[in-house]
């Protein structure tokens, strides 16, 4: 009986829908042996309806005050992430207390700025989409912005360009994780060309 990896993704206001629904997409239709290896869920600061971009509505599967453990945790980013989100203290240290249990921390896109300015990107190579790298470089100079690419790897964080980038991360996750026969098969059910 295969362990499921547990992956939380946190959901807010005006998220980018991509940004979590890809990477959740992927996780959840990777097996091994006809069987899920991945658990995936959604995570919101509170209990409520959640207004993705452009008016999606999701509810998430827990707010902060549940009990739930999580394995790897994905920050998603968009127009939320980047205007009010990195505003927000209660989000921000929870993001800062999830990092120091997690095995993989990884953000999508703008959800690159959030754990910017938790300081977990200090002094590590990241990207974020091509529209904001020069403000992750201008407003956190102790980051090293690799440009063009679709994700930069440092060991227990990832972080991913632009909206489908969150996509190809997750892939590579899978590899690293399971190796790319998964990956690859998680793909092909997907009708999904992977590079990885």
């Amino acid at each position: 009986m295969i362990k499921k990896i547990k992956v939380g993704i946190y959901i807010f206001n005006d998220v980018e829908v991509l940004d979590f629904a890809g990477p959740f997409e992927v996780f959840s239709l990777a097996t091994k042996n006809n069987i899920s290896i991945f658990e995936v869920f959604t995570i919101s600061g509170k209990e409520e309806m959640i207004n993705a971009k452009n008016g999606l509505k999701v509810k998430s599967n827990f707010s902060f005050s549940d009990n739930f453990e999580i394995d790897i945790l994905i920050i998603p980013g968009g127009y939320g992430a980047e205007k009010f989100e990195i505003k927000n203290k209660t989000v921000l240290n929870w993001i800062i207390e999830q990092s120091k249990k997690v095995d993989i921390l990884a953000s999508v896109c703008t959800g690159a700025l959030l754990l910017a300015e938790c300081g977990i990107l200090r002094n590590k190579k990241a990207t974020t989409h091509w529209m904001d790298l020069d403000r992750l470089e201008s407003d956190y100079p102790d980051i090293d912005v690799i440009r063009n690419v679709k994700y930069v790897d440092e060991g227990k964080i990832l972080t991913s360009g632009g909206i489908s980038a969150g996509i190809n991360m997750s892939f590579y996750i899978i590899k690293r994780l399971f190796g790319i026969d998964i990956a690859k098969l998680t793909a092909k059910r997907m009708e999904y060309d992977i590079d990885i």
